[in-house]
């Protein structure tokens, strides 16, 4: 959080205006402003064009993804009414971990009736982030019901878009609603591969075992995309016996596939993820994958408090001398 007063006043306009390119460093001076810095901001934005407007929004954005430290919800929440579809997008795309219950009813306004197919595409995708917030407790579960409702309407719509319907599905797959297991169902069912490819993600999300076999079996799709989803959706619901359906795909010829599977041997855990994932850390041809590798069993090592992640020995001597520091 920002002091209670700084010792040198914010050079709003500076930071957003110029011809050169953003000044990405200075942005985090902009993160949680003071009322009165937050109205100068307000006061300055509608003097940059549209394409300046979204490159430092979605600088923005990068940045909040990247340190949990930073807020830029104000301007997010401002960016929601900006004229330029792009900024809209990327406002939302900003507000991925906001616990903000005043821009749900906005929100879901965006996604019904936006204008723009990729803001109400986006905004249907920003409120399952809410949903899983009331299904943890975060917020109380009666501010999700409007989403719930709302989403439900948009699927069941005709004339709803294509990416925007599978979007929603996505979003409202976190809810344990009986009518979700029927809309994923009818989604696979569909013979549309994106809408096959939403479904199983939604599957993922829904932490169902009952999905299970249709998982396993869309491991092997010829679509990378598919393949990179079903493994997604094995770390999601976490159970041992998709281990070895996992590991395989870490050899995928594809490197999104393979990073994917990666990280859901981290999620999954167990005894058995964690001496694959150790494996592979000892594999001098998979270099490009160990900072990855690392990634997972860290995350492994959170779930499991008896696992010495610090105390493992990254830089055996004996190892090929190819092999790369994690």
């Amino acid at each position: 959080m920002r002091d209670k007063k700084q010792e040198a006043p914010i050079e709003i306009r500076e930071i957003l205006e110029g011809d050169a390119s953003v000044p990405v460093h200075r942005l985090y001076q902009l993160s949680d402003m003071t009322p009165g810095d937050m109205a100068k901001f307000v006061d300055i934005w509608p003097d940059l064009d549209d394409e300046r407007r979204r490159v430092v929004l979605r600088h923005m954005t990068d940045i909040s993804e990247e340190d949990f430290l930073v807020d830029y919800s104000g301007i997010f929440a401002h960016c929601l009414a900006d004229p330029y579809p792009p900024v809209r997008v990327a406002a939302l795309d900003g507000l991925w971990d906001s616990e903000r219950i005043s821009l749900i009813l906005p929100i879901l306004d965006m996604a019904k009736n936006d204008p723009d197919l990729e803001v109400r595409r986006q905004a249907a995708a920003t409120l399952g982030h809410y949903i899983v917030l009331g299904q943890w407790d975060v917020i109380p579960l009666k501010y999700t019901e409007p989403i719930v409702e709302g989403l439900f309407s948009i699927i069941d719509n005709d004339a709803s878009d294509p990416p925007v319907r599978r979007a929603a599905l996505e979003s409202i797959s976190a809810t344990p609603h009986e009518k979700v297991h029927g809309l994923i169902e009818e989604a696979y069912d569909s013979g549309d591969i994106k809408m096959q490819i939403s479904a199983v993600f939604a599957m993922g999300q829904s932490a169902d075992t009952r999905w299970l076999p249709i998982i396993r079996d869309e491991m092997q799709s010829p679509y990378e995309d598919m393949r990179i989803e079903a493994v997604r959706a094995a770390g999601s619901i976490g159970k041992s016996e998709l281990i070895a359906d996992v590991a395989d795909l870490v050899t995928d010829d594809d490197l999104e596939v393979s990073l994917a599977a990666i990280a859901a041997l981290g999620e999954i855990g167990t005894t058995e993820g964690q001496k694959i994932l150790l494996d592979l850390a000892d594999d001098p041809y998979l270099e490009d994958l160990h900072s990855a590798i690392g990634e997972a069993l860290e995350q492994l090592s959170w779930l499991d408090d008896g696992f010495d992640f610090d105390g493992l020995d990254w830089n055996d001597d004996s190892d090929d001398s190819n092999y790369a520091e994690l």
